[in-house]
């Protein structure tokens, strides 16, 4: 009996929450399909391609929420990534913490770096803040670069434990965190202090005069964001097995950037999407080195004509519509809403009189 009821509130969570949107039932047809991706396919390539791709998502979505939701714009998120690996790596190589330890204390880490970050840089706005942010992370590398002896310098921290004993179940632990993780930011994104982040982007002024402390409220996303960054990175030293000034690098911060925007700012899943179409599309360009780079920005270059807010923003206001009484995402074919049931079809039909 328990056993029955536990699938019947399975089934029912699925129809009611997952199978009512498009858009859920291909994030969840995705899911499924990277877990049981080893189970047909054991290549070690393909599996570490998914595996990078799947910390990277992390890493993109990390920026995501705090840059895409808040409006910081942050040129400098490598700094999280790094501070996480170098973190993790000299606990793990200098006093032999275990990665379930090392990779927690890294991501702690790499909070207190965002509020180092955050407390000085939130008095700037715009490309001020931009631009300060993207010290930071050089700032860090040249002290790297000066205390070889626990660093590293130019060679990094090697010799580290790996994630796991093989590479299957290192490939498990990265999917399902960057699963969870990714729920847990999408639901931070639409709770009541993701609702605070919005409006911080779109009018801080107003929202400052409404009586909210903007400030704690964008100390809390950097918070946020370079822990889901730091998570990222510790489980990418222990995959690696190697923590070195690239995990620093301002290409880095700027891949984050491209991931997001390609896939979709404001959204979580749109930066996860991100990667896990543009890695394994630079892997996959490999075979044609001399062009790889080239034939690289032209896509995402001719994404984002045609596709000004993401990808997977422009597929899913093609399959979905909001109601424009409550909000509420249904599908595209409805005509009434499925929680309000205001008229959608008159909205469309109001839309095509005037040229919308």
């Amino acid at each position: 009996m328990p056993v029955l009821f536990s699938f019947r509130k399975i089934r029912l969570f699925l129809s009611k929450e997952i199978f009512i949107l498009p858009s859920r039932i291909i994030a969840f047809f995705f899911c499924l399909g990277l877990l049981v991706l080893p189970l047909l396919i054991k290549d070690p390539y393909l599996l570490r391609i998914i595996i990078l791709s799947s910390i990277f998502a992390i890493f993109a979505a990390s920026w995501d929420l705090l840059s895409g939701y808040t409006g910081q714009m942050n040129f400098g998120h490598a700094l999280f990534f790094g501070v996480a690996a170098y973190t993790s790596a000299i606990l793990n190589l200098r006093l032999g913490l275990p990665p379930w330890i090392t990779i927690p204390i890294g991501a702690l880490a790499a909070v207190v770096a965002g509020l180092i970050i955050g407390i000085p840089c939130l008095r700037l706005r715009g490309p001020y803040l931009a631009l300060a942010t993207l010290a930071f992370p050089i700032i860090l590398m040249g002290i790297v670069f000066t205390i070889p002896g626990i660093t590293g310098g130019e060679l990094g921290v090697s010799g580290i434990k790996p994630l796991a004993r093989s590479r299957i179940l290192a490939y498990y632990v990265c999917v399902i965190l960057m699963m969870g993780l990714g729920l847990v930011m999408w639901k931070i994104g639409d709770s009541k202090t993701g609702i605070i982040f919005h409006a911080i982007r779109e009018d801080e002024v107003a929202v400052r005069a409404s009586g909210i402390n903007t400030t704690r409220y964008k100390l809390l996303a950097f918070s946020l964001s370079g822990f889901f960054a730091g998570i990222s990175g510790g489980l990418y030293t222990h995959f690696i097995r190697i923590a070195g000034p690239s995990t620093l690098e301002v290409s880095l911060s700027f891949q984050a950037i491209i991931w997001a925007i390609f896939g979709g700012v404001v959204t979580i899943y749109g930066p996860i999407t991100g990667v896990f179409l543009l890695y394994p599309l630079m892997e996959f360009l490999r075979i044609i080195p001399e062009i790889r780079t080239l034939l690289f920005a032209l896509i995402v270059i001719v994404i984002l004509l045609f596709m000004p807010e993401g990808l997977t923003t422009w597929i899913r206001d093609r399959m979905e519509e909001e109601c424009p009484r409550c909000k509420v995402r249904n599908v595209a074919w409805r005509k009434a809403c499925r929680v309000c049931f205001a008229d959608l079809g008159k909205r469309s039909s109001e839309g095509g009189e005037h040229g919308v």
